[in-house]
């Protein structure tokens, strides 16, 4: 390995460090109408309303990962990886949630699992991706008890079917965003706003998530882990005046430990109960729930992080008519200075991924994680190709490179990590933005066919992997 490097390695990882990538079922299969898929959410919605999607694309032929799985895999291996996550689609493997399986979408996963590992990637599988099956949403989706059940029943059939091969699990990718999308801020389906349905709908995934973990257990897959997938978006405040702390605290409690302290302690922080039983927004629940979420911790850690969040103290009493959301507890506060993504509107701080692994080194007994989605949307990619046909985006290289600086040293530090995945292996769908940004190590040109090019980024992701460091 040593001698491939031409520069030393400053920053070197732990050996066996997972290096891959990261993406969805939704995002880049395409062949929403093929091989006896049944609908979801978003092919609903994009019938419905396609002017809601950036340029009018949906989620029919995305990149065409369905038909092309194998070219992908072989470019996969070609810029490094050693594993790779993605999702099932529940409405594939179970048209309509609850009935028969399809023996197409077996196949098709099996091929994709047995790719993989031909090519030494190691899947890692996802069962949850903000793709609910549409009978399950016409039934309510999460805010019903019955639509857990089926899901229970999706995990333990996914088991059954992909177990002998996949050893690591994880039940559900940034369960608050259709939490945010679909019950509050109206940018996902079902487009509700409603904070007392939202509470339900995360009371009730975390349920489902307890449930899956309970099928995992009693599958008992040899050498198997499974986990969940958070975004965990640190939750700073403006000054250290108590009322920003506080507003700081409240969003951290409703955003990242609602998930976080259930998935890994086995129970709600005592403060977000009391918050939410002071405002009489408690969930509705059953006799056994407790027990369930308690006896059902996970084994790994999935941390997706692309932003910080900044807040302080509102600075105006909230309208008593406007629904009850979130930010009746704080405003958000933009940094003077920051550096930001001007394409996504976002920010970036390198030092918010330090930070979170800090906190669950100290506060989570440092449970096994790893970073599993990080990455840098770019509008307009195409400016940047040179005449070999090959995107030069060193912004991407520098992003990956100033996070990586702070895991490694993190690691130094103690924490439990075990990998990095980039968000994402090739420029896919990303829901209504549709292809606005491009995230990809590898360009899929829409104009052309869906042709693949490595960009540089993903010549220089290889060799990372192949030095274990930069």
């Amino acid at each position: 390995m040593e001698q491939r490097s031409k520069q030393p390695i400053t920053y070197r990882f732990p050996a066996g460090f997972w290096w891959g990538s990261a993406t969805s079922a939704t995002q880049i299969e395409g062949a929403a109408n093929e091989g006896g898929k049944g609908k979801n959410i978003w092919d609903h919605w994009y019938e419905q309303e396609p002017h809601r999607f950036f340029q009018g694309v949906g989620p029919e032929v995305t990149s065409d990962f369905y038909h092309r799985y194998k070219e992908d895999i072989a470019l996969m291996k070609e810029i490094g990886h050693n594993s790779f996550r993605f999702s099932i689609s529940w409405s594939r493997l179970i048209p309509d949630g609850v009935g028969e399986v399809n023996s197409e979408a077996v196949r098709f996963y099996n091929a994709v699992i047995d790719e993989l590992l031909a090519n030494g990637i190691e899947p890692f599988v996802n069962l949850y991706h903000f793709d609910m099956p549409l009978v399950m949403q016409n039934i309510g989706g999460w805010e019903n008890r019955e639509v857990i059940d089926a899901y229970a029943r999706y995990a333990s059939l996914c088991f059954q079917l992909f177990g002998d091969r996949v050893k690591t699990w994880f039940t559900h990718n940034e369960p608050i965003v259709p939490v945010e999308g679909g019950y509050l801020y109206d940018f996902h389906y079902p487009n509700v706003v409603d904070f007392r349905r939202a509470v339900q709908v995360a009371y009730h995934t975390m349920i489902a998530h307890a449930k899956a973990v309970a099928a995992f257990r009693r599958a008992a897959i040899q050498g198997g882990k499974i986990g969940i997938i958070l975004n965990l978006t640190p939750s700073y405040p403006r000054s250290q005046h108590p009322a920003d702390v506080k507003a700081a605290h409240i969003a951290d409690l409703l955003f990242n430990r609602s998930f976080l302290d259930p998935a890994v302690k086995g129970e709600y922080p005592q403060d977000l109960i009391e918050l939410l039983a002071e405002h009489r927004f408690l969930p509705v629940m059953e006799v056994g729930d407790r027990e369930l979420i308690k006896e059902n911790t996970i084994d790994l850690l999935g941390i997706n992080y692309y932003q910080p969040r900044r807040v302080k103290a509102k600075e105006h009493l909230p309208n008593p008519d406007a629904p009850f959301l979130p930010e009746r507890f704080f405003d958000y506060y933009a940094m003077p200075g920051r550096k930001m993504n001007p394409y996504r509107g976002w920010e970036i701080y390198e030092k918010g991924i330090y930070d979170i692994l800090i906190n669950i080194k100290e506060k989570y007994g440092n449970i096994e994680c790893f970073i599993s989605e990080n990455g840098m949307g770019v509008e307009g990619e195409e400016r940047f190709r040179d005449e070999s046909g090959m995107i030069h985006d060193d912004y991407r290289i520098e992003f990956i490179q100033e996070h990586l600086k702070w895991v490694h040293r993190a690691i130094e530090e103690g924490t439990n990590v075990k990998g990095y995945h980039i968000w994402t292996f090739m420029d896919n769908w990303s829901w209504t933005n549709a292809y606005k940004n491009r995230y990809g190590l590898v360009a899929v040109d829409l104009e052309n066919g869906l042709k693949r090019t490595i960009k540089k980024s993903g010549y220089w992701f290889k060799s990372l992997a192949e030095n274990n460091g930069f």
